[in-house]
């Protein structure tokens, strides 16, 4: 009876909760419905309430965006816009660090995490996994002696949430591991082992500064 009762937990658990997370995000986005003029909300023109719409409204938002952003037209535009916020001192600094996070992100060319590395934290003897995102630069990079790298040590099960820090190149262990193995294997707190690889590109971490 027990074996049964587990067996059946492990088909609804992961269910519900993919329905409840999907629940969440049209519940956010149909929230833009309010922007939009009572009498031209689907529920006054039709007479219905349809759910979702807010999540179609919002894809067609973004797509319209980034063809009016594509073209030379657009760029002036975003461009313009971005001079009228650079003359906002708290929205500046907000927008810009923003945007260069999803600028590194989203990017077809991203490599925002570089490599799949094993650290010690929160303390020595606790190992978990962390992700290689380049060097320390800046005035940070003056004070830090020796060999240094930054890394991003996501958190369980939600990696989007994590510690950003920067660590000697010697206290990081490089991985056998693609970061989106050590992706799944973080979700799953875990659970869901990578198998072993048999051939990996070798990923260079970064020269130290001379």
């Amino acid at each position: 009876m027990k074996k049964y009762f587990i067996t059946g937990l492990l088909i609804w658990i992961p269910l519900v909760i993919t329905f409840m997370v999907l629940a969440w995000i049209v519940g956010t986005l149909d929230r833009i419905l309010l922007w939009i003029p009572e009498a031209w909300q689907p529920r006054a023109v039709l007479g219905v309430n349809i759910p979702g719409a807010g999540v179609a409204i919002t894809l067609l938002i973004v797509l319209v965006t980034g063809l009016i952003g594509a073209n030379v037209l657009g760029q002036r535009i975003v461009q313009l816009w971005e001079a009228i916020l650079a003359r906002i001192p708290v929205v500046k600094s907000i927008y810009y660090g923003v945007k260069q996070v999803s600028d590194t992100l989203f990017s077809s060319s991203s490599q925002a995490f570089r490599k799949a590395l094993l650290v010690q934290y929160p303390r020595q003897g606790s190992w978990t996994i962390a992700f290689l995102t380049g060097r320390p630069g800046g005035d940070a990079a003056r004070h830090l002696p020796g060999d240094f790298v930054s890394i991003y040590v996501p958190t369980t099960p939600n990696p989007t949430s994590g510690f950003f820090l920067m660590v000697p190149r010697a206290d990081v262990i490089e991985l056998d591991m693609s970061v989106d193995e050590a992706l799944k294997y973080i979700i799953s707190m875990g659970v869901v082992a990578p198998g072993k690889r048999t051939s990996v590109a070798p990923v260079a971490m970064p020269a130290p500064a001379e």
